[in-house]
C-alpha cells in the first residue's frame, strides 16, 4: 500500500482521498506503480486547487462580474466535492466559501457603483436638458443649431436612467428643441420678408440714381445722392446676390455722376481763380474814391465797378465774403456821404439847429443876470451855481453852434 497526507493506494489498485471524518474511494490505479497512480490523482487535485486560486485573484482584483463570479464558485464547488482527485478538498471547499463573501462583497460595491452611476446619469441628463432649455432662448441660430446637435449625441449615448425619469426629461429636452426649431424658422421666414422689402426698396433707389446720373443740376442732384444712400443703408440687405448686383448699378450711376460733378467743379475752380483776380483789381479801384470828396463822381464810379462785379461771376467760396464786405464798406461811406448832405441841406434841420443855439444864448443870459445878482448881494454859493450851470451851457452852446455852421458849409 503506498499512502500520501490526503489520500492512499492500496494493494488491490484502489485510490482513497481522505476527508475530515473517513476516506473516500475515487478511482482504480492498475497502469503502473502506486506511487504514479498517487501522483496522477494529486496533479488533478493541483487543477482544481489552481481554479480556486484564480478565481480568488479576479475576486480580489476586481476583474470579474458577480453573476459569472458564483457561477464559476456553484461549478467549481461541484466539481471539488465530488472531485477524484487526492488532496485537501476541504481547504478548497472552504476557500470557495470565502470566495463567496468576496462575491457578496463586490455585489454590493457593483450595487453601489451602479447607483451612484445612475445617479451621475441623471445629473447628466439634466445638465443637457437645462443647457437645451437655455440654447432655446438664444437668437445665435448656427452657433446654437450646432449646439443642439452635439447635446442630441450626447443625450443619445448617456446611460440609461429611471424610465419615467428619462421620460420626462426628453420631454422638456424635445419642447426645448422645438421651441428653437419653431424660432429660427420664424426668424429667417421674416428676414426672408425683410430680404425681399430690402430688395424692392434697393431696385427703385437704383433706378432713381440711374435716372440722376445725368442731371445738369449738380447741386440739388448731389443732395439728392446723399438722401438715397441715407435710403439705401436704412433699406436693410437684400438677398446676398441680388444686394451685390443692385449696388454694382447704384454705385456706377453714383460714380458717373460726381466723376462728371467733379470734372466741372475741376473747371470751375480754374475760372473761379481768375475771377478772384478781377475782383480783387475792382477792389482797389473802388477803395481809391475813399475818402468820398465829390459825391456824384464817386456814385458814378462805383456803379461801373458794380455791373463790371457782377458780369464777372463767381469766386471761390472761402474768399467771397471778404471781398463782398470791403466792397461794401465803399457803398456805405458813399450813402454816409449822401445822408451828410441832404442833412446838411434840410431846412427843418437847420431851423430846428438855429433854434437850439437860441435857446442856448438866452439861458446863458439869463443866468448871467442871475449870476450878477447874487455877486451885488456877496451869496458866493449863489455865484458858483450859476457859474457852473453857464459853463455847461456854453459848452452845449459850441456844440450847437457847429452843428448849425455845417448847415452855411
Amino acid at each position: 500500500m503506498t499512502e500520501a497526507p490526503w489520500g492512499r493506494v492500496d494493494d488491490s489498485g484502489n485510490v482513497y482521498v481522505r476527508t475530515q471524518d473517513s476516506e473516500r474511494l475515487i478511482g482504480s490505479w492498475q497502469a503502473g506503480p502506486p506511487e504514479e497512480g498517487l501522483s496522477f490523482y494529486q496533479r488533478r487535485f493541483d487543477g482544481l486547487a489552481a481554479e480556486v486560486t484564480l478565481l480568488e485573484k479576479r475576486l480580489k482584483a476586481g476583474g470579474v462580474d458577480p453573476e459569472t463570479a458564483m457561477t464559476t464558485v456553484a461549478r467549481l464547488r461541484e466539481q471539488i466535492e465530488n472531485a477524484a482527485a487526492v488532496g485537501d478538498l476541504a481547504t478548497l471547499i472552504k476557500r470557495l466559501d470565502q470566495a463567496v463573501a468576496l462575491v457578496d462583497q463586490r455585489k454590493a460595491e457593483v450595487k453601489e457603483q451602479r447607483k451612484a452611476e445612475k445617479a451621475q446619469a441623471l445629473v447628466n441628463r439634466e445638465a443637457i436638458v437645462v443647457e437645451a432649455e437655455k440654447l432655446a432662448q438664444t437668437t445665435s441660430w448656427k452657433s446654437s443649431g450646432d449646439r443642439f446637435k452635439v447635446l442630441l449625441d450626447e443625450w443619445k449615448n448617456a446611460p440609461r436612467v429611471d424610465r419615467s425619469a428619462e421620460q420626462a426629461m426628453w420631454k422638456r429636452f424635445s419642447a426645448a428643441r422645438t421651441a428653437f426649431d419653431r424660432a429660427r424658422r420664424a426668424h429667417f421666414a421674416a428676414l426672408d420678408v425683410e430680404r425681399e422689402q430690402a430688395k424692392v426698396i434697393k431696385e427703385r433707389l437704383a433706378t432713381e440714381a440711374e435716372s440722376l446720373k445725368d442731371s445738369a443740376d449738380l447741386t440739388e442732384t448731389a443732395r439728392g445722392f446723399r438722401d438715397l444712400m441715407a435710403q439705401w443703408k436704412r433699406a436693410g440687405r437684400a438677398g446676398k446676390g441680388d444686394d451685390e448686383l443692385l449696388w454694382l448699378r447704384f454705385k456706377a450711376a453714383q460714380d458717373a455722376f460726381f466723376a462728371r460733378k467733379n470734372e466741372k467743379e475741376a473747371g470751375d475752380a480754374i475760372e473761379q481763380a481768375s475771377n478772384l483776380t478781377a475782383k480783387q483789381e475792382l477792389l482797389v479801384k473802388a477803395e481809391a474814391l475813399l475818402p468820398i470828396t465829390e459825391i456824384g463822381p464817386a456814385k458814378g464810379s462805383l456803379r461801373e465797378i458794380t455791373r463790371q462785379w457782377e458780369a464777372i461771376g463767381h469766386v471761390p467760396r472761402e474768399d467771397k465774403a471778404k471781398l463782398e464786405q470791403r466792397l461794401k464798406k465803399v457803398e456805405d461811406a458813399i450813402r454816409r456821404a449822401e445822408e451828410d448832405q441832404w442833412t446838411r441841406q434840410d431846412p427843418a434841420a437847420k431851423a430846428r439847429a438855429q433854434d437850439a443855439v437860441d435857446q442856448l444864448l438866452a439861458a446863458i443870459a439869463k443866468l448871467e443876470k442871475k449870476r450878477d445878482e447874487a455877486a451885488s448881494k456877496s451869496n458866493e454859493r449863489g455865484v458858483a451855481d450859476a457859474q457852473a450851470s453857464i459853463d455847461a451851457r456854453q459848452e452845449w452852446l459850441a456844440q450847437a453852434q457847429q452843428a448849425l455852421n455845417e448847415f452855411s458849409q
